[in-house]
């Protein structure tokens, strides 16, 4: 997908979303530009704000559980949320440092089909940056924080996080080894 085409799907205000972020304390842990300095918080530099306003209404619903994200998803509005959301997409989108792991460019680009594991690409884009299909939002993912991105794969695959559409990723990770998932967050960081 273009560039401009995913500017146009996102949502909201980007300055009431500065604004919002910043009095509601988004930017301490997330950074004022969306790249945490904190391993193990996610960035939203260039996220999709759909994908965004998906995530602070299921921790605000309790389909996703965090206890910090929880409270500080309690009192927003759905305007808040697709303000706060338009922000962060508004941001240049999260960029990894290049660095390769076979493994996970493997499973990343082909997946195993002998396992039924498909391609992450097949989702999230071929550099990890996502993509909007009909009302579908796949978020983007490369150049996530490695820390992170292993943090909710094994998340996916313990079953402590389920509110993926279909359950799809908790399908998919619960056919990796500890292994793979290492090597995905390794090679998904780099993108």
């Amino acid at each position: 997908m273009a560039a401009e085409d995913i500017a146009a799907q996102r949502i909201g205000n980007p300055s009431l979303g500065k604004q919002q972020s910043d009095a509601g304390r988004c930017q301490e842990c997330h950074g004022a530009d969306g790249n945490s300095t904190d391993a193990k918080i996610p960035n939203h530099a260039g996220q999709y704000a759909a994908y965004l306003v998906k995530q602070l209404s299921d921790f605000q619903s309790g389909a996703r559980k965090h206890e910090i994200m929880t409270i500080m998803a309690e009192d927003l509005s759905a305007n808040d949320m697709a303000d706060i959301g338009a922000y962060f997409a508004s941001r240049k989108i999260m960029q990894g440092d290049g660095g390769d792991n076979p493994l996970g460019r493997n499973l990343f680009t082909n997946g195993d089909q002998a396992r039924n594991i498909p391609a992450c690409a097949g989702c999230h884009g071929e550099s990890g940056k996502g993509g909007i299909a009909g009302n579908a939002v796949y978020p983007v993912i490369g150049g996530q924080r490695k820390v992170y991105l292993h943090s909710q794969l094994v998340g996916w695959k313990l079953g402590e996080r389920k509110n993926s559409p279909g359950g799809v990723m908790n399908k998919i990770t619960e056919l990796l080894s500890d292994d793979e998932i290492e090597a995905l967050a390794d090679y998904i960081s780099g993108l």
